[in-house]
């Protein structure tokens, strides 16, 4: 059978399931739609855990972007992992025990103060929709090659399956549809990533083929990294293993913003909240990190495959033989050759070859490609490929089976769709909770409250469908840029609120705009206003370090110049922090 048709079942199969599993989970309460009524197993927890850590930009994104940038793109790697182990020591359990629905209810009640609920609401929705955007692009990339239909068709009908299942069960209903999805995701990634690291070095252990010898071509008997480097330098790129050109401070940044970012994240920490004990708390992060790592030891092996294919298999080759894939995935834009020297020869080399993206004429040349109308005419470099395609393309470049290639396409749903549903629910409990019912209608029945929640939904599939046809970038960097807002606003207000007691409202407030306002600021000036890292040269996507450093500053300050928080609250505090009880929730 074909691809497609492979991919129809597939996709078809594992959308039926997540569907069949939203209905069944149906519910008409506001705990059930919130928590999924507190009552999740934490090894279920901790596999819906990290399916809805791990996104299309861990999925499809994150190894595209260490195949491209080697070294340097495992600063997402490390920030990513390293985040989760915070948030799974650091701040889960205790805001486990606190015992309340969200991020914005956690701040509204510790702080003691609507005003400062709101600001956490804003910066939550803010967050989480910019996150969302880059599940968006990931779905219309997936959609836009395996079913071969535009990207922004691909982004729409995403839109329409995200919608159905996180409206309809809300968390109880997205919690049991990401343990499939996990399931999918996983299986989607090790099996092609085993059977490509047999062809290439033989051995059946991806982490361990990453350090082997080729073994065969011509290049049989050099070790891959090895041969990853000289083809790099040889192309004039940075060699695969060095730093590439950004500063360590950028570097430190950006790790560093990835990895309070991801202990700040809103859709991650509403997870702790659906198990039923604090203890069950700590297991299902246990669970999740086990299961995390699954993937990221797996990412930078699969990186490093599908560099070297990509290389071997077009640079250097005539258009006219070039192989399937490349034919393939020329059909969605999102790879692109000009024959800038008339050769009719593919030259892949260090520098852009188009002005922004490919923009095409309408018409094919000579040799059936199609003709771009932006080249860079001074840039040796004639093919643009853009670095969202590597892990979904990787089967393909590799000749594997079509059933693989079409497993990976479901995997790439599976892993956008349960992050997207995660963040879509919590810009809908933010705004039907928090809002709605805590401040402008305490006598709102269930239904009315889950009536503004699913609206919400519906609302927020619909900015991140705009978002997802018009991207401010790849996915990654897009879910870069809100880890740094969530660093910038979330995390030290969290940190604070339950490790120190004198934090006060007055303090927190002033925090948060401060964060968030620089950080937000910062990134729309550098990805949208074309303006330059002008700050000790920090890019768009490291600035949350800093905007995390500013919120502590202004924190502490105003904090320790205003009045302190009441007894009750300081109490409070402490109370969270202490082993007594810890076996439930304190319900406060």
């Amino acid at each position: 059978m074909s691809i497609l048709t492979w991919t129809y079942i597939m996709v078809g199969l594992t959308f039926s399931l997540y569907i069949f599993i939203a209905w069944i989970s149906r519910v008409r309460d506001t705990k059930g739609f919130y928590v999924a009524g507190g009552g999740v197993p934490p090894l279920a927890n901790g596999m819906a855990t990290a399916a809805d850590w791990m996104s299309a930009a861990s999925f499809i994104s994150m190894a595209g972007l260490i195949s491209f940038l080697g070294y340097t793109g495992s600063i997402y790697l490390m920030g990513w992992t390293g985040g989760y182990v915070l948030l799974a020591l650091l701040l889960a359990p205790y805001l486990r025990k606190f015992g309340k629905y969200t991020v914005p209810d956690f701040v509204g009640d510790r702080y003691y103060s609507d005003i400062a609920r709101v600001v956490a609401l804003i910066c939550a929705i803010f967050v989480s929709l910019t996150y969302v955007c880059g599940q968006m692009r990931g779905v219309g990339i997936v959609f836009s090659r395996f079913l071969e239909v535009p990207v922004n068709t691909g982004v729409l009908i995403g839109m329409a399956i995200v919608f159905f299942y996180a409206g309809l069960g809300g968390m109880k209903g997205i919690t049991w549809t990401q343990v499939a999805q996990y399931t999918v995701l996983i299986i989607a990634y090790i099996i092609p990533a085993v059977f490509i690291s047999m062809k290439i070095t033989g051995t059946p252990i991806p982490q361990i083929g990453f350090g082997s010898h080729i073994q065969e071509g011509q290049y049989a008997g050099q070790f891959l990294l090895d041969t990853l480097d000289k083809l790099n330098h040889d192309l004039g790129f940075t060699a695969y293993t060095q730093p590439g050109a950004k500063s360590m401070l950028d570097v430190f940044c950006i790790t560093f913003a990835l990895m309070v970012g991801t202990a700040g994240l809103p859709h991650v920490i509403i997870r702790f909240y659906t198990v039923p004990s604090v203890r069950a708390a700590r297991l299902s992060a246990g669970y999740a990190l086990l299961f995390i790592a699954i993937l990221y030891t797996t990412a930078p092996a699969v990186a490093a495959f599908a560099r070297y294919n990509m290389i071997d298999t077009i640079n250097n080759k005539p258009y006219a033989e070039a192989p399937s894939w490349f034919k393939n995935w020329e059909k969605t834009g999102l790879i692109a050759w000009v024959d800038k020297n008339n050769d009719g020869i593919i030259q892949y080399r260090a520098g852009k070859p188009f002005k922004g993206k490919p923009k095409f004429s309408g018409k094919t040349g000579p040799l059936g490609q199609k003709l771009v109308k932006n080249p860079i005419t001074n840039s040796p470099n004639e093919l643009y490929v853009d670095r969202d395609i590597m892990v979904l393309a990787n089967p393909e470049i590799a000749n594997l089976p079509a059933w693989v290639i079409a497993l990976v396409a479901a995997g790439g749903l599976a892993a956008a769709l349960s992050t997207a549903s995660g963040l879509l629910l919590v810009i809908a409990s933010s705004i039907a909770h928090d809002l709605y019912y805590r401040m402008i209608n305490r006598k709102a029945t269930e239904k009315q409250r889950l009536l503004v929640g699913r609206i919400m939904i519906g609302l927020a599939v619909c900015i991140a469908g705009y978002f997802g046809i018009n991207p401010p970038g790849f996915v990654a960097q897009v879910v870069a840029f809100a880890f740094g807002l969530a660093a910038s606003s979330f995390f030290p207000i969290i940190v604070l609120g339950i490790f120190s007691a004198r934090t006060n409202r007055e303090g927190a407030i002033c925090g948060m705009l401060a964060g968030i306002i620089f950080t937000a600021a910062y990134i729309i000036n550098i990805k949208f206003m074309g303006g330059k890292p002008w700050f000790m040269g920090i890019s768009a996507e490291g600035i949350g370090t800093i905007g995390m450093v500013i919120n502590f500053i202004v924190t502490i300050v105003v904090s320790s110049m205003t009045k302190a928080p009441p007894k009750e609250i300081q109490d409070l505090v402490n109370s969270i922090r202490t082993p007594r009880g810890a076996g439930a929730a304190v319900d406060h």
